[in-house]
Parts: structure tokens; sequence; C-alpha cells
């Protein structure tokens, strides 16, 4: 630790810079009441083009992104760039779903996607389906977060042996960020998105000017990395892909792209800006995080150039992966430069963190508390349960690091991936068409459920020798296929769940069975800021709104 104080002081002072921040957010285009959801949640709606800007793409490029794809790519090469490519296909699908979900929501007064689904289908069945999925979903995302903070640290030297001093100081870097997000809500990640993006893009575009010139140039990187994986004894590791995994690449990263827009999070950063303009330009703007992104993937190869080994993992025998960036950082920066990026490392947890805590407590108050506990809560009660909601979602997430093995808790985030796709046919079909059958999609995805967990139960971790869920690549073996091709469970299993939607539709048709009444009308999905409906709305109360 001793070899590390001008990095830990540093870190500390951009760190508490930020939280300070976060605090002093409650006062920026502060609303003359902040007991309302819209406010504490969504930010008052009203955030323009560089808020949104920022707040996106601190919001989908986590903590978590910076150190685990060059680890991967560290540790498997070529299948670790599945990232960079889904980052580039999930923009035309915001531009062209979230677009209208956000024209709707604003004519509704909707705050998540299970309020729209309701509304849509006149189902709170489905809407209580959709909120559970989305908040079961983003729990181990949010923890994921904090092992970007963990290898920081570790790097540094700050965690101890004990169960108590390897945690505490992510708890208390945890209980600050809850403390700031129960003020400010959404404006305290807003806020701090602008510091995180600009130290991110510094030392991002440093690494990849610098380290290649300490390293002896990109020639000696690729070189020295393709050496390392032909010495592997697994034969899906290398430079390029092969036979085996190009199905489970194309397929991980498509449906990672339309599983990243239904997660909570991100609809909550697009329910937040004011017009439908500033989403167009941001989903026009925001690929150039993928190239980032890309350059980001790069440092995997040359943490494998500087010969960097990463530190023990919290079992004997096992190593932590995770830290490969930090070390990289550590090693070849100054020590002051260093600090800087583990600051970006640390900070880029707290934005997404915090985004992800407000939206799975917007899905549980409006669509679980309001709706089955008490349907005439006010504005002011609604805003209060939400942040009560958003203090719990952090202490699990926090539980979920301190007793499970990190690297199972990376196995649940594919998980989450797998289980918020089953929401796809009910949001993303939804916008454009009520074909589907409410009771069918409830079908669907219950299909979709079923065959996602059979197949995940199929799978093992040879790196911690469990047995079950340990990955979402499945061998196409199990179906019976003479191949080692794998494919990424959540693309077979949401086409399972639309195929069954598809089905069910056509059988309870024909059964009359009652369909339910749709809540919106066509022009809803156009609706833009300055139309007359928006306003009157706004100016009603949403439990009224919804009901409409």
């Amino acid at each position: 630790m001793s070899d590390h104080i001008t990095e830990i002081v540093v870190f500390t002072f951009l760190f508490l810079l930020v939280s300070g921040m976060g605090f002093v957010a409650s006062r920026w285009r502060a609303p003359k009441d902040m007991a309302h959801l819209d406010e504490w949640g969504l930010g008052g709606r009203s955030f323009g083009g560089w808020i949104t800007w920022f707040l996106v793409g601190g919001d989908l490029y986590t903590a978590y992104t910076f150190v685990a794809v060059p680890a991967l790519i560290f540790g498997a090469g070529a299948a670790g760039f599945f990232a960079v490519p889904y980052t580039v296909v999930i923009y035309p699908l915001f531009f062209l779903i979230l677009i209208r979900l956000w024209s709707v929501s604003h004519r509704h007064g909707f705050v998540t996607p299970a309020d729209f689904v309701r509304t849509r289908f006149e189902s709170p069945t489905l809407a209580l389906i959709v909120a559970i999925t989305g908040i079961v979903a983003t729990m181990p995302y949010i923890a994921l977060q904090l092992i970007g903070i963990e290898a920081v640290l570790k790097t540094m030297g700050v965690t101890g042996e004990s169960a108590l001093a390897r945690h505490l100081p992510i708890i208390i870097a945890f209980a600050i960020l809850a403390a700031y997000t129960y003020q400010s809500g959404l404006r305290a990640p807003a806020l701090i998105a602008f510091v995180k993006d600009t130290l991110i893009y510094i030392v991002i575009l440093v690494a990849v000017l610098y380290l290649p010139y300490k390293l002896g140039g990109w020639g000696a990187i690729f070189d020295a990395a393709d050496a390392k994986f032909q010495a592997s004894p697994n034969p899906n590791d290398g430079i390029l892909l092969n036979a085996n995994n190009q199905v489970q690449y194309f397929t991980l990263a498509l449906g990672s792209a339309l599983a990243l827009f239904l997660y909570p999070h991100s609809i909550t950063g697009v329910l937040a800006s004011r017009n439908r303009e500033v989403i167009k330009r941001n989903m026009s703007a925001l690929p150039a995080y993928s190239l980032l992104l890309g350059l980001i993937a790069l440092l995997g190869y040359m943490a494998i150039s500087a010969g960097v080994k990463p530190l023990p993992g919290s079992k004997p025998g096992s190593v932590d992966s995770n830290t490969v960036v930090p070390l990289l950082f550590d090693q070849q920066f100054p020590s002051w430069f260093a600090g800087v990026a583990f600051a970006a490392i640390g900070i880029g947890a707290l934005v997404p963190a915090a985004i992800m805590s407000i939206a799975a407590a917007n899905l549980f108050t409006r669509n679980i508390y309001k709706e089955y506990l008490r349907k005439d809560a006010t504005h002011a009660q609604e805003a209060n349960v939400a942040k009560i909601t958003s203090l719990v979602v952090k202490i699990g997430a926090v539980a979920c690091i301190v007793f499970l093995d990190p690297q199972f808790s990376i196995d649940l985030q594919l998980i989450g991936g797998v289980i918020i796709l089953q929401t796809a046919p009910a949001v993303v079909i939804g916008l454009y068409t009520r074909w589907l059958h409410r009771g069918a999609l409830i079908a669907g995805w219950v299909a979709g459920m079923t065959l996602g967990f059979w197949m995940l139960w199929q799978i093992p971790n040879a790196a911690t020798g469990r047995a079950h869920f340990g990955g979402s690549a499945f061998p196409l073996k199990e179906f019976g296929f003479d191949t080692q091709v794998t494919i990424y469970v959540g693309f077979v299993t949401v086409l399972v769940n639309l195929l069954i939607a598809v089905i069910a539709t056509f059988i309870l048709r024909a059964a009359k069975t009652p369909e339910g009444v749709d809540g919106t009308t066509s022009d809803d999905y156009f609706a833009d800021e300055g139309d007359p409906r928006i306003e009157r709305q706004r100016d009603t109360p949403v439990e009224n709104v919804s009901s409409t």
C-alpha cells in the first residue's frame, strides 16, 4: 500500500470531488418540488442534448465494461470483441424503438416500460411480470459495478485479507453513493457523468498513444498476443475467431444489443430526455463511444505484451482477471496518472450504479407498490418509496459481492441478459403492434424463462469447477448436434418466446379470450415536446392519466 500513496491520494481526491457534486446536484436545475417521481426518478424529463449524451453514455458504458472487456480479450482473444459490434447495432434499435417509447411515455406520464405494457395491453399481470423481470435482471448488473471498483482497490493494495477488510472500502463508497442518490435522484448521475466520461476519454486516448510506444509498437503487441494464444490449450482462444465460436459471437452480439436497451436503466436515461430530437441526435452520435470501446478492448492485448500477471482471486489458486487493466496502468503510467485512471474506473461505477438503482426503484414503486399495495399513493409518497427502494437495491448489490464469489456474480450478469430478453415481445413488438394477445405474451415469457434456465443449468464453468450456471454459451451438442459450436442462450430463448406467443395468440383468439382495451392511440407514438396533449397530461395527476 505504501508504494501506491500518490495513486491513492489522486483517486480519493477525485472520488470525493464527484461525491460532492452528487450532493450538490439536488440544487442543479432544481424544480419547485422534488417529491415527484418525474423529478426524482427522471430528472423532470428535461435533459437536453449534452446532458443526455453523457448520461446515456455513462449509463451504457460501465466500470465493469472497462475492466471486463479487456480482461476477456486478455484471456480468450477475439471472442471478447463481441462487445464492439453489439454497441454499434444497438443505436439503430434505439433510434427505431425508444423514440416511440419516449413519445407514448410523455403522452401518458409513463415512468417505466411496465407502465407502458399495462396500458397498452390492459394487463396488470403482464406489467408485474415485466417489472419483476427488470428488477431481477438489474440487481447483478449493479453488483458488477462493484467489481470494477474492487479491481482498482486491490491494485492499490487497500483491501485486506479478511472479508471485512476486503470489502470495507466498497461498502463506504456505496454508502456515499446511496446518500447522494437518495437526495438528488437522477440529477446526481447526470451531473457526475460529465466528469466520468471526460476522465475515461482522456485516459484511453493517452493509453492508446503512449502504451504502444512503450511496448514496441502495435506489431509487437499483436505478435505477443498471438504467441500466447497459439500456446493455449483452449482451441477457441486466438486473435481470430474459428468455426466453433463464430455462431456464439454473432448471436451474443445481437442478443446483447437487444438486451441492453431493454434494461430499465437504459430506458430511464432515454425517458429523461426533453424531446424526440434530443434522442435522435444522441443515437446518431453515441456510436463514438463504440470507437472508444474498441480502443479499450485493445488494452487486453497490451497487457499480454506488457507481461501483466493478474492478482490472486478470492479462492486459493485462482486469479482475478479483472485486475489486468488496473495492473497495466499501475505498471506503465506515472503514479499520478495511474491515480487518474483508477479514479476514472471507480467513478465509472458510480454513474451506472446510481441509474440502475433508480430504475429498479421506479419499477417497484409504480408497478408493485402503487399497483398492488397502495393505489391511492400521492406523488410525494411515490417519490419517498422510490428513494427507500433505491437504498435497498444498493444494499442487495453489496451483499452479492460480499457473500458470493465475484466470478459467480459475473455469471449472474450473463444470466441477467437472458432474463431481460424475455420482455422483448411485450415491450418492443408492443410499441409497433398490439396483435399479440396479452395472455400469449405471458405464455411466451414463461416458455422463454423455462427454456432459458434449463439451458443455463446445462452450462458448466471449467475455471471455477461449477457444474451449472457457468455462463451463457450453450453447446449445440446438448441438442443432439455433432459439433463443438456454441450459441448464446438468450438468442434461442427469445425466439422460442416469440414463437409460443404467436401460436398462443391464434389459440386464444380462436377461444375468444378477452384481449383488453388498448389505452393508447396511434398518434401517441409520435408526440413531441410542446404537444398540447403532453402539457395537459403533465398537469394531471399520473394516477389519473394511467387509467384513461
